[in-house]
């Protein structure tokens, strides 16, 4: 049976990022230094290529005539080591697009197209063949086109299989979501997320390594959770830990950008002026809602109930709640903030097309923060 190779860890001892090998306070100093050191465009406003400001950073916006144009690029990230280890390739492709065209939705781009890079220490025909199938069904849930990619064989660089992307975007000039028209009294609704998506893997494969549980076994919880279905890939007769944990990222094109076209053209459940802001909820778990707005704070008074897999982690780990809701989605995937007046008819009009979206919480002005229905669940920055 497949087991993730055992590490010291202290007996007892609440787990964390940073312990298991990624601290995000310092990925974010980093990333910071690393915008610092970079120049200006030598494309000016008003032409073709022009970056476009845009607060929260969830894509990246250039000018292109009379529409915008917005880039994602992002990875699968140590999601891949548990793919690797087992063999199992079906989900990662769905996870790699996933992570990019969410975030064009943040901004209210439809995506449009995607290319992928792929590093190896080695070729292995079965193996790209599990990845091409994978981006293809990938590529159908986001309506997007597999524009090309790139297969670098690198021994002696990488280890094992890397998988990263690149998705592009477009929307009206002058239609972007940005967060700029939020304010206090407006209502979040939260999308269900397919479980852990492709965040906080690096934690996560060290709370099973202690656990001692088999990934080829079945699940040492019970999987089921009302709003995901497990993409199942091995023979057992009950979901495998292995397949809980490769459960593919939820690709929130559809319902997201019918709603963003509806309002925009009037037969939706508000007016575009209403959706105020959307955050996908990726690594930083809830601390990414702090990007949206230098001000205003959020308050998460009514969560989306967590898939079991959350709760076994936590006390496998054993994993604060603080830190689980800082690293994994936590079982919201996706958040839209909107006006307080139209906040129940986009709520009937999301749950009806993705069951088990619903108001989670609203935005105050008690300070730029994140509150939470569990008191110890707070951040004051990203």
């Amino acid at each position: 049976m497949k087991r993730i190779p055992r590490v010291p860890h202290v007996a007892d001892t609440p787990m964390d990022y940073a312990g298991s090998g990624v601290d995000i306070d310092a990925e974010g100093a980093a990333v910071a230094s690393l915008i610092g050191a970079l120049t200006s465009s030598p494309r000016q406003p008003g032409t073709r290529g022009a970056p476009v400001p845009l607060l929260g950073g969830f894509g990246g916006i250039i000018e292109f005539g009379d529409s915008h144009l917005a880039l994602a690029t992002d990875g699968v990230g140590s999601k891949l080591q548990l793919a690797n280890l087992l063999g199992r390739y079906e989900g990662v492709g769905i996870d790699c697009v996933a992570m990019n065209v969410n975030d064009l939705l943040c901004v209210g781009a439809e995506p449009l197209a995607f290319v992928d890079y792929i590093a190896v220490p080695q070729t292995n025909p079965e193996t790209h063949a599990a990845i091409g199938a994978s981006l293809t069904e990938a590529c159908r849930r986001a309506r997007v086109t597999l524009a090309g990619g790139e297969t670098a064989t690198l021994p002696g660089i990488v280890s094992e299989l890397d998988l990263s992307g690149t998705a592009l975007g477009w929307f009206p000039a002058g239609e972007a979501i940005t967060g700029e028209r939020l304010q206090a009294g407006d209502v979040l609704i939260g999308l269900p997320s397919s479980g852990a998506h492709s965040n906080g893997y690096t934690l996560l494969r060290a709370v099973v390594e202690k656990s001692g549980a088999a990934l080829e076994e079945e699940a040492p919880f019970d999987a089921i959770h009302e709003h995901r279905e497990i993409e199942r890939t091995m023979s057992a007769e009950r979901a495998t830990l292995g397949e809980v944990l490769l459960n593919p990222t939820r690709i929130y094109v559809d319902p997201i950008i019918d709603f963003i076209e509806a309002c925009r053209d009037g037969s939706g459940p508000c007016e575009s002026s209403d959706v105020k802001a959307i955050a996908h909820i990726t690594g930083g778990g809830l601390s990414n809602l702090l990007r949206l707005h230098e001000r205003l704070g959020w308050h998460i008074d009514a969560p989306l109930p967590a898939p079991p897999e959350f709760t076994w982690i936590a006390a496998a780990g054993p994993v604060e709640a603080k830190e689980m809701h800082r690293v994994f989605n936590m079982g919201m995937g996706m958040v839209v903030a909107v006006a307080e007046g139209v906040a129940d008819s986009v709520e009937a009009w999301l749950a009806d097309r993705l069951p088990g979206s619903r108001r989670v919480g609203f935005v105050n002005d008690d300070g730029h923060r994140v509150t939470h229905a569990d008191s110890s669940v707070v951040f004051e920055h990203y």
